[in-house]
């Protein structure tokens, strides 16, 4: 499916909104795309929603404000990812933004390091 201009648009605001923590960029992947710094992803755009990688600590934080898991369906099975759905006020002030995407960059940091221990 062809991503529209609106959601072209958005990843590119999301994207430049970012930049204080490093030169992030976005992948178009699975009919989103993926958020990167460092060829570590830790963001994805789907239908205009950015969700923002999360681990055991952060994760509290964004279910305390009532912030929604990225899931998806598969085999008609519902799968949830370690992401969640940005707070509002990151996508309105950079300052937010800023401190709202390294907490979701040291999740993606911590599993990486996970990863490579295995």
């Amino acid at each position: 499916m062809p991503v529209s201009q609106e959601e072209k648009e958005f990843v590119t605001y999301v994207v430049d909104l970012m930049q204080r923590i490093g030169p992030v960029r976005a992948k178009s992947m699975f009919g989103g795309h993926g958020i990167f710094l460092q060829g570590l992803m830790f963001g994805l755009i789907a239908d205009s929603v950015l969700f923002l990688k999360v681990d055991q600590e952060t994760e509290i934080e964004f279910k305390t404000r009532g912030l929604e898991a990225f899931t998806y369906n598969k085999k008609g099975k519902e799968f949830k990812m370690s992401y969640y759905q940005a707070p509002e006020e990151a996508l309105e002030d950079d300052e937010e933004m800023n401190l709202w995407a390294n907490k979701a960059y040291g999740a993606a940091l911590k599993a990486a390091a996970k990863k490579r221990k295995k």
